[in-house]
């Protein structure tokens, strides 16, 4: 049972990190030339995640589980909701940041939802814990450029 609770908790975080991959690339492609520094930004943290993933994923391979390569309902309807705004205006600085910090919310959930698991141990831990250091100053640095921009 531990090997299947693990498996899916980092299951989950692949899933999560791939949502991110797939809301900052949406990002990428609707920022305008004024926010260029933003896009070097979010294909930084969209590497990050492509590496978190193949991280968990080899983790799960050492299981022998199965491992996750979509992405999660909610992230889909996450970035619905960001294609929406962009139709309406939301295109602004503050606004790509703002909806950038709530997917940066979201993952920082995850991960210390995952650290809190009694079923995730050993090198898995560790692994995690380091990749949730990494999100959490990702999110810092966007939660700072966010409130800059107000």
């Amino acid at each position: 049972m531990e090997t299947t609770s693990k498996t899916s908790v980092l299951n989950d975080l692949i899933q999560i990190n791939n949502d991110r991959v797939a809301g900052f690339e949406k990002a990428i492609a609707d920022i305008k030339d004024e926010n260029i520094d933003l896009k070097e930004l979010f294909q930084s943290y969209s590497a990050q995640s492509r590496k978190n993933s193949q991280e968990l994923s080899a983790l799960v391979g050492a299981e022998g589980g199965d491992v996750e390569t979509g992405t999660s309902m909610s992230g889909g309807l996450h970035r619905a909701w960001i294609d929406v705004k962009s139709l309406f205006g939301g295109n602004d600085r503050q606004s790509i940041l703002s909806e950038a910090e709530r997917g940066e919310d979201a993952i920082k959930k995850a991960y210390r939802d995952a650290l809190t698991d009694e079923d995730l141990t050993g090198n898995a831990h560790e692994v995690v814990s380091r990749q949730a250091q990494a999100i959490n100053a990702a999110h810092d640095q966007i939660k700072a450029l966010r409130d800059a921009a107000q």
